[in-house]
């Protein structure tokens, strides 16, 4: 048996044998800190006299009754299966387990809070952990109605899918076993479900603080709001503003959709130790915590608050009303939410320029994503669970969303959405392919789809458009045509619909003075509208970013928009033209410090806080991975001299100014560097308004640790003043990036031995750790990383062991002459042939990052 696996094989073959009807659910959590009691009764037909399987991971199995009859535990339970014969027509299953508490965000997670010592629960159950929670077909198409009755402390907040039925009922004599507070016990009830896949049910269940509104659906039912967060945090909770933001999704997706919301009502619980942004929970959606603001954060984390939101509420009719029948349409249903939440953010909020914040954040990641020897068509091969776990990615986010986008473009939105309209009213409650979805569209826009699709969603790839256009000596462009490049593993000519822009300086800004919509088809495409006229000062392919294709600017146009960075009147030509530049500078085009320098030269000018954050990062990638060994250490000192002089000289208190601030002290190395971070953090500088808050505090001393300034001293005094689960959080964070042997030995043991670290303390601890300035400190651990990966990906859960397998691979080391990063990749490939495709394909993945690295570095050496 397969200890936890399922292969689509499998799944098709059990749907073809039986249809789910119902769950009930009873769930106590009052019986310990590390069990709950779980009892499931399943009822489903089936064809009769077949066989199959039932999913269930629980460490113990007190009964499993099938048709009334008694089923020996040891005999039909293994792994993660229970195994079901003779089935009838009509089958009632109950199963009764104690199911394990997780601390790694997977199944019923439990968090308790340093504040208080409550405890604080919360079910994730996609891809397939609700297996974890109850016994359940643990599969997408096989949908059912849901049930749950929970049994927890008198004085908790239990939330599910549906409202609960009345007040909760107290027991007598109950006592709570499980931490916190014990004023006896009671059972909530909730309402049943309409048919739902179990990936989006949920318990949520605390002393959580919680506030309430309510709205009026398209169809004049009143649907109640609920936004939950641990009492700790309640004082920081922005309930208006996050709910401004809902009600704006209610009224542009009833309206787009043609489609009332679906569901009872829409609660939003804001939850601890989340692994993922959110999830789209049917009526109980949850979210990482992070986004209740206790300190000041960068616009660009609200705006992505923002689009969080909106994310998961598309979700409510594209994923939960109507679901992909197997993992293979993940893509579709991750896709339209990130097209719909962009959209919606741009239409429906302040957010305006939210497409900017697409461009620069998502498409670079799918760019990234597409061109690692992993990459995979839109459309994926999820043939079992393993190859769903590791396809949450640049692919099946941003590139489908950006298809999305260029197929709306193309179909016409209006057209499109009627298409949508139409695939929600057929397929409510149900499960879908592409097809569906193509079928629907192709109705509506009078396009044949299935060529679109062979090109765009089942090939692998990104394209490359230059401009190549001559000018003659008054000016006056004589050809102009459009080169698309395939990459040599990807050989696709795609059709892009795109525009061409052109813009010229007038009164001192780069305003746009030409604008051409056209199909670029084939290796060249001529664009005649633009001979015979004045060539524009930056010509810009792509312009408006419709089409998904990297692209560059030929050698004019590069050095006007240099020299002209700022003067754009609109953040998106600015943003493409920054992307051209990245996407130069990781493709060994041009020298890293050449984005060094255009970064550090112009982004005192960016308006856009997403694209702020955004080229931070990629200066800090730059600096650590893209710039010449040999030139390395100047090259980064001064840039942190640059990051500082940048932030005195921004407006106080701006967003701007807290993100420098922050990139500077992530960059602070010498004496001089670390004497200024001491001073602001002692209050002995100031920056004028800018607040040296809670989470500030800790960035500035976290730089003071990994200097070798401060040290478990300093952080102990911290952590008592913070002692909370984020201030937990930095401290682990802290202590792993002393920059001592001892204490990355301790960080090193502290993740890779035992299962007592929490998903949270693992991410920091992993980030912590390799946070140096000297990199001799991570040369050590090279042979142990790869010696550890088999074991780690056998002993850990996927979420767990992902976050090793990802966050310890010595990327830093690609050039370092101690070790051979490359090879010792290599030789571990060659080595485990056999190991899990999942698990080989994180480890080639980051191979292909230490390869980029040494093709940078060369291409920076060679700079003049």
């Amino acid at each position: 048996m397969p200890a936890e696996n399922l292969t689509r094989a499998e799944a098709r073959e059990r749907a073809s044998l039986v249809a789910t009807q119902s769950y009930d659910v009873q769930l106590d959590l009052t019986t310990g800190p590390t069990t709950f009691a779980s009892r499931t009764v399943l009822r489903f037909a089936a064809t009769a006299g077949a066989s199959t399987f039932v999913d269930l991971i629980a460490p113990t199995v007190h009964e499993i009754t099938l048709n009334g009859r008694s089923l020996d535990v040891e005999a039909v339970f293994a792994d993660s299966r229970i195994a079901l014969a003779d089935l009838a027509e009509q089958n009632e299953l109950v199963v009764v387990a104690d199911c394990a508490y997780m601390n790694t965000g997977e199944g019923l997670h439990r968090f308790v809070d340093p504040v208080d010592d409550e405890v604080y629960l919360y079910s994730q159950f996609e891809v397939a952990d609700s297996r974890r929670m109850f016994a359940v077909f643990e599969q997408p198409d096989l949908k059912a109605t849901f049930a749950f009755t929970v049994t927890a402390p008198a004085h908790w907040v239990v939330v599910s899918n549906y409202p609960v039925i009345g007040e909760p009922a107290p027991v007598e004599g109950g006592t709570n076993l499980n931490g916190g507070v014990d004023e006896g016990t009671a059972t909530w009830t909730f309402e049943t479900t309409p048919r739902l896949a179990s990936y989006v049910t949920a318990v949520v269940a605390g002393p959580y603080h919680h506030e309430h509104s309510s709205l009026t659906s398209s169809d004049g039912r009143e649907i109640p709001l609920g936004v939950y967060c641990r009492g700790s945090l309640a004082e920081h909770l922005d309930t208006d503003a996050i709910l401004d933001v809902t009600r704006a999704g209610f009224t542009f997706y009833e309206e787009a959709f043609a489609a009332p919301y679906p569901f009872a009502k829409y609660d939003q619980l804001f939850v601890p130790e989340f692994n993922a942004g959110a999830m789209e929970n049917a009526g109980a959606v949850t979210f990482l915590e992070s986004y209740v603001f206790r300190s000041k954060v960068a616009e660009a984390t609200v705006e992505r608050r923002a689009v969080t939101i909106l994310h998961e509420l598309a979700h409510m009719w594209f994923g939960d009303l109507v679901t992909m029948r197997w993992w293979d349409d993940l893509w579709l249903n991750e896709s339209f939410a990130e097209y719909a939440s962009t959209l919606a953010t741009a239409e429906a909020t302040r957010w305006t320029s939210a497409w900017t914040t697409f461009s620069s954040l998502e498409k670079s990641w799918a760019y990234r994503q597409d061109q690692l020897p992993s990459t995979h068509p839109i459309v994926a091969d999820m043939r079992d669970l393993q190859d769903v776990a590791v396809n949450f990615d640049g692919i099946t986010y941003a590139k489908g969303a950006s298809v999305l986008k260029q197929l709306v473009s193309w179909v016409g939105q209006d057209e499109f959405f009627e298409g949508v309209r139409a695939y929600f009213a057929k397929h409510a409650w149900g499960n879908t392919e592409l097809k569906d979805l193509l079928a629907e569209l192709e109705v509506t826009s009078g396009r044949e789809l299935a060529s679109w699709s062979a090109l765009w969603l089942e090939k692998a790839g990104v394209t490359l458009l230059r401009p190549d256009l001559t000018v003659d000596d008054e000016g006056v462009i004589t050809a102009f045509a459009v080169l698309q490049e395939v990459p040599d593993e990807y050989p696709v000519q795609r059709p892009h619909r795109l525009a061409i822009g052109g813009y010229d300086l007038v009164d001192g800004r780069l305003a746009r003075t030409v604008h051409v919509e056209l199909d670029v088809d084939g290796p060249r495409t001529e664009v005649p509208q633009l001979v015979g006229t004045r060539r524009p000062l930056l010509v810009l392919v792509n312009d408006d970013d419709l089409a998904y294709a990297k692209i560059r600017l030929d050698a004019d146009s590069l050095a006007a928009a240099i020299e002209h960075l700022g003067a754009f009147d609109d953040s998106l030509p600015r943003t493409l033209v920054w992307a051209a530049a990245w996407d130069a500078t990781r493709d060994g085009e041009t020298p890293g410090r050449d984005f060094v320098d255009l970064v550090l030269g112009n982004i005192a000018q960016e308006s856009d806080s997403s694209v702020v954050l955004v080229l931070l990062r990629q200066l800090a990638t730059t600096l650590d991975l893209y710039v010449a060994p040999e030139h390395r250490e100047a090259t980064d000192v001064a840039a942190a001299d640059a990051l500082l002089a940048l932030a005195r000289a921004a407006e106080a208190g701006s967003d701007t100014q807290l993100q420098l601030v922050k990139a500077f002290a992530g960059r602070a190395s010498t004496e001089a560097h670390l004497d200024a971070v001491a001073a602001i953090l002692d209050g002995r500088e100031t920056l004028g308004d800018l607040s040296i808050d809670t989470d500030l505090r800790w960035e500035l001393l976290s730089s003071l640790v990994a200097g070798g300034r401060s040290g478990e001293t300093e952080i102990a005094v911290q952590l008592a003043a913070d002692a909370t689960a984020t201030g937990q959080r930095a401290a682990a964070a802290a202590r792993a990036s002393i920059p001592t042997a001892e204490a990355k030995a301790a960080a090193w043991s502290a993740v890779l031995d035992g299962d007592d670290l929490a998903n949270a303390i693992q991410g920091a601890t992993i980030g912590g750790f390799g946070r140096v300035h000297d990199r001799g400190l991570l040369v050590p651990y090279v042979e142990p990383y790869f010696a550890e990966l088999e074991r780690v990906w056998a002993g850990k859960t996927n979420e767990m062991a992902q976050n090793i397998v990802v966050g310890l691979y010595p990327t830093e080391l690609a050039d370092d002459s101690r070790v051979d990063v490359a090879g010792a990749t290599d030789a571990w490939l060659e080595a485990h042939p056999d190991a899990s495709p999942a698990l080989r394909r994180l480890v080639v993945e980051a191979r292909d990052g230490v390869r980029r690295a040494l093709a940078a570095q060369a291409a920076d050496r060679l700079r003049p």
